[in-house]
């Protein structure tokens, strides 16, 4: 069974969190994982200088409108005082729980001191830390990594410097800074934090499937999971885990009729949302996240992504699940 996770005051419908991703967890993405089976859906990064938030990216992360509850913000930034104020900015604005960014190993983040590049600085992070509890008076969660390197794991240390600050939830990437996303994630570690912290702990890293899920949790004894790259093109991952969980059996695959119709209406979502050009420009990754196991020679995704017209989009989308059902391979 998974275990239920309470962040503050608020008790999860279930502890499957979607971890959040710059240029993935968006609005519509967040709704349509939570509405497959997510217990929580974490935003996209909101960088913590407020001087730059009036840019058209800014604001579609600030975009949390018809989110269920709880509406959880991540902020990223270097500065604690910075942190602090785009804390109490966020939470003004309906955030209802704060998310402190130590996990993201892009390089353009961390050159600016932040994301994971922080672990290398454990004062800091304890400044951090203390700085944008102190600033809400709603839960402060924390996501980082293993450590900066190999030879630095010291997630255990850094945990309980946040359970000390009052941080009141924690997700571990299994993996460090300098491992970026390559290899395999360890869980050695997660289940070390696990072992010097009483808030909760979600682990992360490699969770695709409902027998890893398990597996996972078993090893580290984390109180839930965080699901990132194994949900692109594959929200229903949440209720198949959930499902393989709590009655051992694997839920069937989603006929094609109900993956073109997840995939339309996530369309619709991104077009709505986002508008032109940039709606079809999104949608283009999605959809090829979503057709990975069915356009193996990419031809179909190749043609798709000339496309620059939303209704075009959606009608290719229709043949495409068309020729699918009736055997055809898709030609260029």
């Amino acid at each position: 069974m998974l275990p239920t996770a309470t962040i503050g005051p608020y008790t999860l419908p279930n502890s499957l969190i979607v971890a959040p991703m710059a240029g993935v967890t968006d609005r519509p993405f967040r709704l349509l994982c939570r509405r497959m089976g997510a217990g929580l859906a974490v935003s996209e990064m909101v960088i913590a200088d407020s001087r730059m938030w009036n840019t058209r990216k800014s604001q579609t992360r600030l975009n949390h409108q018809g989110e269920p509850e709880p509406r959880s913000v991540q902020i990223a930034g270097g500065d604690p005082d910075m942190l602090a104020n785009a804390a109490r900015l966020n939470a003004e604005s309906g955030a209802q729980i704060i998310d402190i960014n130590m996990g993201c190993p892009a390089k353009k983040v961390c050159n600016k001191a932040a994301g994971s590049a922080l672990m290398k600085d454990e004062k800091l992070v304890r400044e951090i830390l203390e700085a944008v509890v102190a600033a809400v008076d709603i839960p402060v969660t924390l996501k980082m990594r293993t450590g900066w390197d190999r030879d630095n794991r010291n997630a255990p240390l850094i945990a309980r410097m946040a359970e000390d600050a009052g941080i009141q939830a924690l997700a571990v990437h299994g993996r460090t800074r300098a491992d970026a996303y390559k290899g395999e994630a360890e869980y050695d570690t997660i289940a070390a934090v696990k072992e010097q912290v009483s808030v909760p702990v979600f682990a992360n890293g490699d969770i695709t499937s409902a027998e890893k899920a398990r597996d996972v949790l078993r090893h580290t004894g984390a109180d839930g999971l965080l699901i990132g790259r194994g949900a692109q093109g594959r929200p229903w991952i949440f209720r198949e885990i959930l499902h393989f969980l709590e009655t051992g059996r694997h839920l069937a695959q989603p006929p094609l009729d109900e993956v073109e119709t997840v995939l339309s209406e996530h369309l619709d979502e991104l077009h709505s949302f986002y508008g032109m050009p940039m709606g079809v420009r999104i949608a283009r990754k999605h959809v090829g996240w979503y057709l990975q196991s069915h356009d193996e020679n990419k031809q179909f995704r190749k043609r798709f992504n000339a496309i620059d017209d939303p209704l075009e989009q959606k009608e290719s989308i229709q043949q495409y699940f068309a020729s699918l059902r009736n055997g055809e391979v898709f030609a260029a």
